[in-house]
């Protein structure tokens, strides 16, 4: 069954320029949902607790990703690099009802790996003047480091400008499709969540096939 996600319009987030403030106005007034579609558990058990938390604002769309998990990594810190293979939260939406997508994957240090897309080759890399317009602030830092196990908790916020994937949005509801995800696929758990389930044999992201419906509200 496809899920639906409303993400509730809430203006006063452009108004903040403190990210506590920014994360408490989506903990009271945001949508939170899980990301814990387990869709190859016989290869990939694992399934570290994820959740984000969404709002917009008409201009920028505000996701606060949440992360318990036993393994963190985060070799991977330049922008355009294979975050996927880190501690990794990702963001896949299609604004139109074409193929076109737009996917923005994030390490836990916040270096980004975002692309314009009509299928999974050939993609066209967002710019770097792009990629500065994706605001992340992450709870780990800046700083790279190796594979660490224990037990970790953290987050990212980012705000992405409505108009850089080509939403205007008009104050009615404006309907898209997407999906979110958690991966890391060079830690010792290699895990594939989607918020969205997949019906794909293999890991495949890529797959706005199996997108859910998001409605701005």
């Amino acid at each position: 069954m496809t899920k639906t996600l409303t993400v509730p319009y809430i203006p006063s987030l452009d108004g903040e320029d403190k990210v506590d403030q920014i994360l408490a106005i989506l903990d009271n007034e945001g949508v939170r949902r899980s990301i814990a579609s387990l869709n190859w558990p016989d290869t990939y058990p694992y399934s570290p607790l994820t959740t984000f938390t969404i709002a917009h604002t008409g201009k920028n769309l505000y996701i606060d990703f949440f992360v318990r998990c036993n393994y963190l990594r985060a070799c991977n810190y330049t922008n355009q690099s294979p975050v996927s293979q880190d501690s990794c939260v990702e963001f896949f939406v299609s604004p139109t009802s074409d193929s076109h997508y737009w996917n923005f994957e994030f390490n836990c240090i916040g270096a980004i790996n975002a692309s314009h897309r009509s299928e999974r080759h050939n993609p066209t890399r967002l710019n770097a003047d792009e990629l500065n317009r994706v605001i992340r602030v992450a709870s780990c830092g800046t700083k790279p480091f190796c594979e660490m196990e224990g037990i970790f908790s953290w987050n990212l916020l980012v705000k992405i400008p409505l108009d850089l994937i080509g939403v205007k949005y008009q104050g009615v509801p404006f309907k898209m499709t997407g999906n979110f995800y958690k991966c890391a696929s060079a830690t010792s758990a290699p895990h594939y969540l989607s918020w969205n389930p997949i019906d794909s044999p293999n890991p495949d992201f890529h797959r706005p096939d199996d997108f859910g419906e998001i409605i701005l509200a």
